[in-house]
């Protein structure tokens, strides 16, 4: 059975990237996945600090709410980040978690600690404005924190346009494509069928 750890993001319980997130946890329970889904808003963390103390044994010294994260990281096979897009960048708290990735990073690649488990990742978000790039730097973000943490980004998927709350309920194939995609990971199945999936 594999496990899904998904980091939901935004601020507001019951908005469009949770009704998205949601979605694709439904697929990957019903596919057999063991499902966890965690709102970093309910967590009390810092963002990174830059102080160093993680440099010499790849553990974070800050003690926060993070340092369970950790192991849940650890654990998951599969790595999920969903956020809404604020001012075309990812929510501060999303932020705040891929910050304290740090520590993790130093584990591989300064104290070439082995990975414990090879882990796939999957980006899901929502944006208000329909701008050609909306997504692009939150990409490049996500890729290197799943790479910090040991993952590889496998699919995303991201609409445009969706602002009102529970919007994205009208969207033509969103939800619809997050249960394939939930069901897709779990399984093994393709993906490069499902509407709008991004697949780098």
């Amino acid at each position: 059975m594999k496990s899904v750890l998904l980091f939901m993001g935004s601020p507001r319980q019951g908005g469009n990237t949770d009704l998205l997130s949601d979605a694709f946890l439904q697929g990957a329970k019903e596919a057999g996945g063991e499902v966890t889904k965690i709102y970093l808003y309910k967590k009390e963390f810092l963002p990174c600090v830059e102080c160093g103390g993680c440099d010499e044994s790849g553990e974070c010294i800050l003690k926060d709410d993070m340092t369970a994260l950790y192991d849940n990281i650890q654990q998951a096979d599969i790595i999920v980040v969903a956020s809404p897009m604020f001012f075309y960048n990812i929510t501060a708290k999303t932020q705040a978690l891929v910050e304290r990735s740090q520590a993790l990073w130093i584990r591989k690649y300064v104290l070439k600690q082995a990975v414990e488990k090879e882990k796939q990742g999957v980006f899901l978000s929502v944006g208000a404005t329909k701008g050609k790039m909306l997504f692009d730097g939150s990409i490049r973000v996500i890729r290197y924190f799943l790479d910090a943490v040991g993952a590889k980004l496998t699919a995303g998927l991201m609409f445009r346009g969706i602002e009102a709350k529970g919007a994205i309920k009208e969207h033509p194939c969103a939800l619809k494509s997050a249960r394939a995609l939930g069901a897709g990971m779990v399984t093994g199945s393709a993906l490069d069928e499902i509407e709008e999936i991004y697949l780098p």
